[in-house]
């Protein structure tokens, strides 16, 4: 079965989608601070803002993993 087949609803296509904006702005961010950090002058207050909103984007990415993927009780 297709992830993103035609049996998702309107609203998980949605979710999906955000998920894949999250993660890529997650990377980009990632990528940002390793090259703040590998600077010659380091911003430790611009450093600490872009690990601060990284943290954010994991708990969001987080949230709407577990809205996609129910709990399963065995």
């Amino acid at each position: 079965m297709d992830v993103l087949g035609s049996d998702m609803t309107e609203e998980e296509r949605a979710l999906h989608a955000r998920l894949g904006e999250l993660r890529l702005e997650h990377r980009d961010l990632d990528s940002a601070i390793e090259a703040l950090s590998a600077g010659m002058v380091r911003d430790q207050l611009q450093l600490a803002r872009l690990k601060k909103k990284k943290l954010a984007l994991k708990d969001e990415i987080r949230q709407l993993e577990n809205e996609l993927i129910p709990d399963i009780i065995a």
